[in-house]
């Protein structure tokens, strides 16, 4: 971990907070209880147990893995729903195999992301590519859930192919630490994500006491989740480790260190940093469905019972 990297960190653009920038406190740092998705992966649950009101636009996030699978073990999900919001799959490690009832679809692996924008509704199905299956090997991920307006929910499905090497490339003004925007943007620099709903979405790399002390937009919530290591949040340095969400509270920059001494099969600190523009409409969420009213989610229950998210394509791999 993780696949996108540079040699020297130098020879990308610095990014650092403005002296008079306000400083975010920290509000809360929780942790994530782990648990299976799909046929059997495991996952940790980001943002459980926090108040939807500090997440918003962002609903769920869950790290998959990281898991060293064996010969035969790999899993993925079946076939299911989706309606009202993006499903956004960060992987970072391995490779995984999506398809979708619109047309979407194609394989990720190793600082790959797929930007699937459900929107009105369809099917999709993720599972690990039959070679993975057959040889096992490690698999480390993220997927994040990003809500949609009232206005967009039923907008046309839309798919997003992002490569690892096409994502942003940044750094602090010592070189100590990788930014990688996926998705937004940080100081003016563009990932090539594009999204509805405002967002920034960041991977950062940060070697052993290592400092970024980031500009962060004063309309966007601000969250930390630790992939791997540990180090600090905040300017009052709030402890924090692998399968934490550190939640930040108002201001204009957001502060994240690296301890100097980190565990011994992790060298760095790994940390995904998440901004978004609140929507602020009434939610209502169910499985796969993430909409508005109740009588939307009812809605969407019967148009995927009676056929009208779209059919499984019966293509050889995925669709039997």
């Amino acid at each position: 971990m993780p696949a996108v990297t540079v040699e020297n960190p130098l020879t990308l653009p610095r990014v650092v907070a403005p002296a008079d920038a306000v400083a975010r406190p920290v509000l809360a740092v929780t942790t994530a209880p782990q648990g299976f998705e799909g046929e059997g992966f495991p996952v940790r649950r980001a943002f459980a147990g926090i108040n939807y009101r500090y997440l918003d636009p962002f609903i769920m996030m869950d790290q998959m893995g990281e898991v060293e699978y064996a010969p035969g073990e790999p899993k993925g999900t079946p076939w299911h729903p989706h309606r009202g919001f993006e499903t956004v799959t960060y992987i970072i490690d391995g490779t995984f195999d999506h398809q979708d009832s619109n047309g979407g679809g194609g394989t990720i692996t190793n600082g790959d992301t797929q930007w699937m924008t459900a929107g009105q509704g369809l099917l999709h199905i993720e599972a690990p590519p039959e070679s993975l299956v057959v040889s096992g090997g490690l698999f480390h991920g993220l997927q994040l859930w990003v809500n949609l307006p009232a206005a967009d929910k039923m907008m046309a499905p839309r798919y997003q192919d992002i490569r690892g090497r096409q994502v942003q490339l940044l750094t602090s003004p010592d070189g100590g630490a990788l930014l990688r925007v996926i998705a937004g943007e940080l100081d003016g620099h563009e990932g090539p994500g594009i999204t509805h709903t405002p967002i920034t979405m960041i991977h950062a790399t940060l070697r052993p006491g290592a400092e970024i002390n980031l500009p962060w937009r004063e309309d966007f919530n601000g969250l930390a989740y630790v992939l791997a290591g540990r180090g600090t949040v905040g300017a009052d340095q709030r402890p924090v480790h692998m399968g934490q969400t550190a939640v930040f509270g108002k201001g204009g920059s957001l502060t994240v260190r690296a301890d100097e001494k980190q565990d011994g099969h992790t060298p760095d600190l790994e940390v995904v940093l998440l901004g978004g523009q609140p929507i602020r409409e009434p939610m209502a969420h169910y499985g796969p469905f993430v909409m508005n009213t109740q009588d939307e989610l009812r809605q969407a229950f019967e148009d995927f019972q009676a056929g009208r998210l779209g059919t499984i394509p019966a293509v050889h791999g995925m669709g039997e």
